[in-house]
């Protein structure tokens, strides 16, 4: 049963592309795939493309302003 849970929880993620990412993140590609290669912001590797969770997004720019703050 467990198995299923995680599952379902992971239906609810939402991945964003590099070029979705950088355009939320008003970045450039290259400083997202800097930040994934990094290990700053989390990815999942398809291929050869990158999938990054929406809620980590969310957090980095969350991170960010309260680091400028």
């Amino acid at each position: 049963m467990a198995h299923q849970s995680g599952s379902s929880a992971l239906r609810d993620v939402r991945f964003l592309t590099v070029a979705e990412v950088a355009d939320m993140m008003r970045v450039s590609r290259m400083t997202v795939y800097r930040l994934v290669h990094a290990g700053q912001l989390p990815a999942i590797r398809f291929g050869r493309s990158f999938r990054v969770p929406e809620s980590a997004v969310t957090r980095a720019l969350e991170n960010h302003v309260a680091d400028s703050a």
